[in-house]
């Protein structure tokens, strides 16, 4: 039996293929939503959606497709589900406050231009620097932790955080 027609034969339907396929790509679509999106889009849900919708279009879907099929689900889950918190948030704007806070006007400008300032500076910092310093400050892993996570050294870890550290420092002001 040829390469092809062996592909052609196993289906993602099938269930040894499709652990394999999610125990190859699960973590990853975790990651790549929660690094692109952030947790607050939770990625736990996005990821199992995409398996979900993997599973229901199997017999359509080759496994060697299988890895592109689930990050466009994923993604594409996560951008409609932006747009969906866009409509919500105009409806918000057009009706009257219904709670208020003791927090003056001039606060909120600045808490809201602080939040853009730090998002703005945390995506232009460098991938590696990204990741070290998102796994250690959000999800409260150890040094040595991460280093085993993205195998290498705990001082490659802890100079990388060290680098994000002093880049958002310099890129936000007046803190």
């Amino acid at each position: 039996m040829t390469k092809k027609e062996r592909s052609l034969s196993d289906n993602v339907c099938e269930e040894r293929i499709f652990s394999k396929i999610y125990e190859e790509n699960a973590t990853d679509l975790h990651d790549f939503i929660y690094y692109k999106y952030g947790a607050h889009f939770d990625p736990k849900d996005k990821t199992q959606e995409a398996f979900l919708t993997l599973w229901q279009k199997c017999k359509k879907i080759p496994p060697e497709k299988a890895r592109s099929f689930l990050f466009t689900v994923a993604n594409n889950l996560t951008l409609n589900e932006i747009k969906h918190q866009k409509v919500v948030l105009e409806y918000q704007k057009n009706e009257p406050s219904r709670s208020s806070t003791n927090h003056t006007p001039q606060f909120l400008l600045e808490e809201k231009q602080y939040l853009e300032k730090f998002q703005r500076a945390l995506a232009e910092l460098p991938e590696k620097q990204r990741i070290a310093f998102l796994l250690n400050r959000v999800e409260g892993k150890r040094h040595k932790e991460i280093a085993d996570i993205l195998n290498i050294s705990r001082k490659a870890v802890e100079k990388r955080i060290y680098k994000a550290l002093a880049t958002l420092r310099k890129k936000i002001e007046k803190i």
